[in-house]
């Protein structure tokens, strides 16, 4: 049997984009719902459109976009709302920590767009790709395939659901999306103890977080989340 030539380089690498891609499009599936919830918030929010789309890619990140929406349209201090996306993302730096091994070799250009398309999504095939492929050439083009489908995925999905938004009766809540598209994130993942514990105890420590101001619940779920776990793996070795 005649084996298969090896891929040049750039063959190889439009091939590990060309993955990526495709290994985020199950997740479209309830990250377009997000995102379109958040383009009827913002056009029920009274905000003028373009300023609740730009949240889209200067903060891309979908619970803090609500909160801002939320917090902005309320009529909140400035400083309060950049509090708040802060808190929020605190969970964005654990990924940037886990990313900083296979972006070690990386260029600063390189590194500054991967870590603005650096969210829950992104992260989960990107790490999955450096798995396969290891911190390579191939593993960043894996990472960047499925990062850039979600951006793109994203700004469509809001500029759908701001469209939509006058049209969408006020009866129909839209919400529960949300939830789903997280638990649909978390639940193919706990697949080991350590992880479920985690998964459980940072659910736990949300709900009961909830009534935290700055939406600090989301802070402190994380937190109690990665203890448990780590405390859990320590216990089972």
């Amino acid at each position: 049997m005649t084996p298969t030539p090896a891929l040049s380089p750039t063959p190889m690498r439009r091939h590990a984009f060309a993955a990526g891609a495709r290994a985020m499009s199950p997740l479209l599936v309830g990250i377009a719902p997000f995102g379109m919830v958040i383009g009827v918030t913002v056009a029920d929010s009274g905000m003028p459109p373009l300023a609740g789309l730009s949240t889209g890619w200067l903060i891309y990140a979908g619970s803090a976009q609500l909160a801002v929406i939320d917090a902005l349209s309320a009529g909140t201090a400035p400083l309060v709302v950049i509090a708040t996306v802060l808190v929020i993302n605190a969970r964005l730096l654990l990924y940037s920590g886990a990313m900083a091994t296979p972006w070690r070799e990386t260029t600063r250009g390189w590194r500054a767009v991967a870590a603005y398309l650096l969210v829950d999504p992104s992260f989960a095939v990107g790490v999955d790709g450096y798995e396969k492929r290891g911190p390579t050439p191939a593993g960043h083009a894996h990472y960047l395939g499925g990062a850039c489908v979600l951006w793109l995925t994203w700004q469509l999905a809001m500029g759908i659901g701001l469209a939509l938004g006058s049209v969408v009766p006020e009866g129909l809540s839209l919400d529960f999306v949300v939830p789903l598209y997280l638990v649909a994130m978390v639940v193919p993942k706990a697949t080991t103890g350590p992880v479920r514990t985690a998964v459980a105890t940072a659910a736990v420590a949300a709900a009961a977080g909830g009534v935290l101001p700055l939406h600090l619940g989301s802070a402190t779920a994380i937190v109690a989340g990665v203890a448990a776990g780590l405390w859990r793996g320590r216990t089972t070795r």
